[in-house]
């Protein structure tokens, strides 16, 4: 199994928006600009990856967007070390926290067993589930 780390934005439209959004904000959040971030998860010999996490950096925040193992690389703890392994890219590109969101049918006890609290729901996000918003502070600072 291989990891590989990259930054590549894929659409025109991703660059549009993102140098838009830095020039707007960058006079306000300074040098906490928009970094993309993914993590990719090979099997031995494969090209294609199965699975991975994906986020940003921005307003020295990581956003962790999505996060995705199949069944058969669950529990064996490849998924705490890759979201570890993007916090630690979050710290050395100066983050101070991160977070993310996850349905209620998904992943809220992972994440809580990774330190990460809830701070807000919506509900109905889909139509009978919920929609939890979590956060951990990597700086050291009280995770309240």
């Amino acid at each position: 199994m291989r990891i590989e780390l990259s930054e590549a934005e894929v659409t025109p439209l991703a660059e549009v928006l993102s140098k838009g959004f830095e020039a707007f904000n960058g006079p306000f959040i300074g040098g906490h600009g928009y970094k993309p971030l993914r993590l990719m998860v090979f099997r031995e010999g494969e090209d294609v990856p199965c699975g991975g996490i994906q986020g940003r950096c921005y307003g020295a925040w990581l956003h962790v967007q999505m996060f995705y193992l199949p069944e058969d690389l669950r529990g064996g703890g490849l998924g705490a070390r890759l979201l570890a392994r993007i916090e630690d890219e979050g710290r050395a590109r100066g983050c101070i926290g991160a977070w993310l969101d996850t349905l209620s049918f998904q992943a809220r006890p992972f994440y809580e067993k990774a330190g990460y609290t809830h701070f807000a729901t919506l509900p109905d996000c889909p139509p009978g589930h919920a929609r939890f918003f979590m956060k951990k502070r990597l700086d050291g600072e009280p995770n309240v």
